[in-house]
């Protein structure tokens, strides 16, 4: 059997969570610019690995979006 190809030769970069390196204690539901953000132009959450938030910050990201659309501040769905 041949050897399996590679798809990224190069290394890795490494992301930063933008929430650790700024140092942010609490995400705001009614902060509109920061969660369009990371929601998708269909208006779902965007994954971790597609946004480069860490788990710690993820899971309140997804509570405050959830909180912004129950508030009527997001639409559930775009299209």
């Amino acid at each position: 059997m041949p050897p399996r190809k590679q798809r990224n030769s190069k290394p890795h970069e490494q992301r930063h969570c933008p929430f650790c390196v700024h140092n942010v204690k609490a995400i705001d539901y009614k902060d509109m610019n920061m969660l369009r953000r990371y929601t998708s132009s269909y208006g779902k959450i965007v994954p971790k690995r597609r946004s480069g938030v860490c788990s710690a910050h993820q899971r309140p990201l997804a509570m405050a979006i959830k909180n912004a659309r129950i508030m009527a501040l997001l639409p559930f769905a775009v299209r």
